[in-house]
């Protein structure tokens, strides 16, 4: 690879590590999964996978890329010379691993500058599901793909027809307020879905599997590689500070504003803030 690589050969990259990473996370599955430790809570788990996934990861991108930043969930961030950070969950959704719910996945972002999604510009970004083989990609300025085939986002007609995914917390109290604020939307929006995999939950938004996709307090290597592929596929991103934290929306164009209005109202409502 060049050293000044395209946003393509970063993408080609990204997935061609992603794959291996996910053979290799499906392959300790069926071997069998065991809870390593426990992070912020005793449901926060991580498992021996999780680790060796992102090693292998990490590995394959400082022997290709020795300038570029890192960022893990695992191992945390690592900076680099070139101005690239590659962000990576080795397993997003372990919850649903551990259990052997096919909703997991590796997902690997490559963006510029520092790993905040307040700041930083995504280059490329590939999500892969291993139990049912999916590879979702994105290249900053083309459209995102399922599989080598194009895909867009829905077009819900009005906010009672939206199908909204979201996600919840690891903390009791952090709950709480989610499935607080979930009971101002649900009487607004078509129904809810919880998937338990924040990047396939915005691959899904990019699919039109579901119409948006919101949540509170997600973490940049949850996102990284998501985000980048709803936005190509036309999804609107946006965020805003609530309760101390950052709740995102990854929705169609149809709703959007309508709908990150109603999630402020309600979290406002919530949250005091």
């Amino acid at each position: 690879m060049s050293a000044d690589p395209t946003p393509t050969e970063l993408a080609d990259l990204a997935e061609s590590i992603a794959t291996e990473a996910a053979e290799l996370a499906a392959r300790r599955r069926a071997e069998g999964v065991e809870v390593a430790d426990r992070k912020s809570s005793i449901v926060d788990v991580v498992t021996a996978a999780d680790r060796e996934v992102e090693a292998l990861v990490h590995d394959r991108i400082r022997a290709t890329r020795p300038d570029d930043g890192f960022f893990g969930e695992e191992t945390g961030g690592a900076d680099g010379t070139s101005g690239i950070t590659w962000v990576v969950d080795p397993i997003d959704g372990t919850v649903n691993y551990l259990y052997g719910s096919p909703q997991y996945a590796v997902s690997i972002g490559v963006v510029r500058g520092d790993p905040d999604p307040a700041v930083w510009e995504s280059i490329a970004g590939v999500v892969i599901a291993p139990a049912t083989g999916d590879v979702f990609r994105a290249v900053a300025g083309e459209p995102a793909t399922r599989n080598g085939t194009v895909i867009t986002v829905g077009e819900p007609a009005s906010l009672g027809e939206t199908l909204v995914a979201t996600g919840f917390g690891y903390t009791a109290d952090r709950r709480r307020e989610q499935v607080a604020v979930l009971t101002g939307l649900l009487g607004e929006v078509r129904d809810i879905r919880r998937g338990g995999s924040a990047a396939l939950d915005c691959c899904s938004v990019a699919a039109g599997v579901v119409d948006a996709y919101y949540e509170r307090g997600i973490n940049p290597w949850d996102m990284a590689g998501g985000s980048i592929v709803a936005a190509s596929a036309g999804a609107v991103v946006t965020s805003w500070e609530a309760g101390g934290t950052r709740s995102f929306l990854f929705a169609a164009p149809s709703i959007a504003a309508e709908l990150e209005t109603l999630v402020r109202r309600v979290e406002a409502g919530v949250l005091g803030s």
